[in-house]
């Protein structure tokens, strides 16, 4: 864990400092909390609080959505595009459609503002100064604590292989059958060599830190089901177009000659797309059953790739789960993750829609994120993309809801739970 220089503390002002360079070093591994109960932010690295403040959120009529963000944007000096030109110092922006964390002189510690989250300004300035865009910033009802999670299923970099014995060389003994014999040893060239100077072993360059990855394991939607339609079509012949998701000419003309070709599968389904169509497609392509599940991920706020995932018992809600990697070895091919649940409630009309019949496992008890995570399989040749990736400040979370409507261009996974 990086050392820090930290004094005082305190959740009534912006009595927490931090040495200026460990901050910038760290920034990526820093995780910030809001508590809309308390009225209070925490900024943590791992599991240790580096610095907390007062804040004011959105007043009734102009509540502060709670959910998953990230920091998106940064900017010393900002005014309001919503009202009245009203400044925003030391604004780092959670949304595009206008949230945002800023320096306040009005920070009654109750909720006050218009959906931002108000700090004082000499703790805005000093977070301003701590964070890097991708910082995640997780805005909850309750005090959330990160935890540390270890599961088979969260991802780690892979062991470096063990270097091989010389398994061409035929070994002899080290020890003379008689005290006039000399001693051989098994080497590669047998050859008389002369010893080479000794030279100094230069350490090797450290690597640069990789940019970390956010992703999300949700549900697949229309979207996704589409796409792996159009992909195999594609495979079998029937020309549906680009894999882009979207039901246009192509697309419908190739499901309606695949379907005139199995007249008996679809003649009690009139549907366009279903989980027949989608059955019938996978099973044509030899690719078994479909898939139920999706993992998605972004790198510097841009989509790198999606692949499916399958998760069982799709009846029983994921619930709404966020992990952060803190730290991983190379060597060892461990990685130390960070997870918490946050409680979000689905209406009946989204648990009709996603097919869930029962959300236990969105209620904060027990073991939601252990159930949770046991129930996800990742196919081995996706989880080993995705352990070549990750690097410390790469973040996971697996929600029942989807993309949302503020997950799009220049954003990370934001995960709305509660408007």
């Amino acid at each position: 864990m990086f050392s820090r220089l930290v004094f005082g503390l305190g959740l009534l002002s912006a009595t927490a400092l931090v040495h200026p360079a460990l901050a910038a070093d760290a920034a990526r591994t820093l995780q910030i909390f809001v508590s809309k109960d308390k009225q209070s932010l925490a900024v943590y690295d791992g599991t240790e609080v580096v610095a907390t403040s007062k804040v004011s959120t959105g007043k009734d009529g102009h509540t502060t959505p709670s959910g998953i963000f990230s920091v998106l944007e940064k900017q010393k000096y900002h005014e309001s595009n919503l009202y009245s030109a009203a400044p925003m110092p030391f604004m780092q922006r959670l949304t595009w459609s206008g949230i945002a964390l800023h320096e306040s002189n009005s920070v009654p510690r109750y909720p006050a503002s218009h959906g931002c989250v108000r700090m004082p300004g000499a703790f805005a300035k000093m977070l301003y100064g701590m964070t890097d865009p991708g910082v995640p910033v997780i805005i909850s009802d309750g005090e959330l604590v990160p935890q540390p999670i270890d599961h088979p299923t969260l991802f780690h970099p892979d062991a470096p292989a063990a270097m091989p014995l010389l398994s061409d060389v035929e070994l002899r003994p080290s020890m003379p059958d008689g005290p006039e014999k000399p001693v051989q040893v098994a080497m590669n060239d047998t050859a008389a060599m002369p010893m080479p100077a000794a030279q100094p072993i230069a350490a090797p360059e450290p690597e640069p830190p990789s940019e970390p990855i956010s992703m999300l394991i949700t549900r697949r939607t229309l979207r996704e089901t589409v796409i792996d339609i159009q992909t195999l079509l594609n495979q079998l012949g029937f020309s549906a177009g680009n894999p882009d998701g979207l039901l246009g000419p192509s697309t419908v003309q190739a499901i309606k000659a695949f379907k005139t070709l199995r007249p008996a599968e679809f003649s009690a389904n009139k549907s366009l797309v279903s989980d027949t169509l989608l059955r019938e497609v996978y099973a044509a392509a030899g690719k078994g059953e479909p898939p139920n599940g999706v993992i998605m991920v972004r790198q510097a706020f841009k989509p790198i790739f999606e692949a499916p995932v399958t998760i069982t018992d799709p009846g029983l809600a994921l619930g709404t789960h966020f992990f952060a990697l803190h730290a991983v070895d190379e060597r060892a091919g461990t990685a130390d993750w960070l997870g918490i649940t946050l409680e979000n409630n689905l209406s009946r009309e989204t648990m009709k829609r996603l097919g869930i019949t029962n959300q236990e496992s969105s209620i904060i008890t027990g073991k939601p994120i252990a159930r949770s995570l046991s129930r996800i399989t990742i196919p081995d040749e996706t989880r080993r993309k995705i352990d070549a990736l990750i690097a410390p400040g790469s973040t996971l979370t697996i929600s029942d809801t989807g993309l949302g409507r503020e997950t799009g261009e220049g954003t990370d996974f934001i995960t709305i739970t509660r408007g």
